[in-house]
């Protein structure tokens, strides 16, 4: 190893570059957690993007742009880190995704612009996901196995095994990604989801990611649930669970990529609890006010990055207005595009049969009865 005063000793040979911030270490770390430079710069830029779409759809909400918001400010740690590390595709060798309403950082994460959500926050007739008839955060994207998200509670928990179980039979490292919030392990689909994937002989590779924000709407967890981290309800199933803090992506993304290890390879269940906060609220029903009590993610990702030397304050403003320039310019778009009508409620809503030949465009109903 060259000696700290060789002149041939550079940034590099002691770990880390040089940069417009100056010297920048290889690594940032969290106790024994680390995560390369360059992927937590690619994670903070996403989170800062996740944010400043969160933050436009509550202004949208609160100016009639859009009807409703509901998000996951306080969860882009979580929702960054499993995203950028989600085997993209179509098919069982590919990861298959049932989501929540929550879960905006992923979607980004993976590719999906900012205009997407956007237009179906503002439920235009071009929304991609579900015509304008469904609320945000609704996705449903066949060609990266985004199974389509339903307004009804926790039930992504029991189509998880059925995606997963044709993983298994099809071979390969595929895995189905079930996520919820702590609230929705209450309903029955989180326990036969455990069931289900954990059957001895017939374990299935479905990874459980629980982000508990400690509420459910307007109710507390302790008064709720007997036990203080939903991941132990694992432990009758005899399944592999952690429980982390959710709001340091160093520690996510390397609890998300042991996780994902383990199911992969083992092609059994495990269960990842992270312990994120709740900053605008359950949705703009409630308001959507700031809760300023909360720990913020991306503030605390962000003053570390800047104590490492791996960012400075001008480099965080500029991607702050380029977010928000994004975000913004989605909005002005979907403000122009033309929204749903009757017409298109039965659109798309059956997939194509033999009744076809006589409802060429979608099929409505069943064929009368020919006199």
């Amino acid at each position: 190893m060259a000696d700290s005063n060789d002149p041939d000793d550079t940034p590099a040979d002691r770990g880390g570059r040089l940069g417009t911030a100056g010297f920048i270490p290889a690594v940032v770390r969290s106790g024994r957690d680390a995560m390369s430079t360059e992927v937590a710069l690619t994670v903070f830029r996403q989170m800062v993007r996740t944010r400043a779409l969160e933050e436009r759809g509550i202004k949208m909400s609160k100016s009639g742009e859009a009807y409703f918001w509901i998000g996951g400010p306080g969860e882009e740690a979580v929702n960054v880190c499993l995203g950028l590390q989600v085997n993209k595709g179509a098919g069982p060798a590919y990861d298959y995704l049932h989501l929540h309403y929550r879960n905006a950082g992923i979607l980004l994460g993976m590719g999906m612009p900012m205009l997407d959500h956007v237009r179906q926050l503002a439920m235009t007739a071009t929304d991609r996901h579900s015509m304008g008839r469904n609320f945000v955060g609704h996705y449903a994207m066949p060609e990266w196995n985004v199974v389509p998200v339903t307004s009804v509670i926790e039930v992504q928990m029991v189509m998880a095994p059925g995606t997963a179980l044709m993983q298994k039979r099809h071979g390969g490292e595929g895995i189905s990604i079930a996520v919820s919030g702590d609230a929705g392990t209450a309903e029955g689909d989180f326990e036969s989801c455990l069931l289900w994937s954990s059957r001895p002989g017939n374990e299935l590779p479905v990874l459980t990611v629980v982000t508990n924000n400690g509420y459910g709407i307007s109710v507390t967890h302790d008064s709720q649930h007997a036990v203080k981290h939903i991941a132990r309800r694992a432990d009758p199933y005899g399944i592999r669970h952690e429980t982390i803090d959710g709001n340091d992506p160093v520690v996510v993304w390397n609890a998300v990529a042991r996780a994902m290890r383990y199911v992969r390879t083992q092609r059994k269940p495990f269960v990842l609890e992270a312990m994120v906060s709740r900053l605008h609220g359950h949705s703009s029903s409630s308001g959507a006010q700031r809760n300023w009590q909360e720990a913020d993610c991306l503030a605390l990702f962000e003053q570390k990055l800047i104590d490492g030397g791996v960012i400075d304050a001008d480099q965080v403003a500029a991607l702050r207005e380029e977010a928000k320039a994004e975000a913004d310019d989605a909005a002005v778009t979907v403000a122009g595009e033309p929204r749903p009508t009757p017409l298109d409620v039965p659109l798309g809503t059956y997939a194509p049969s033999a009744v076809d030949a006589v409802y060429p465009k979608d099929y409505t109903g069943l064929p009368q009865r020919r006199r």
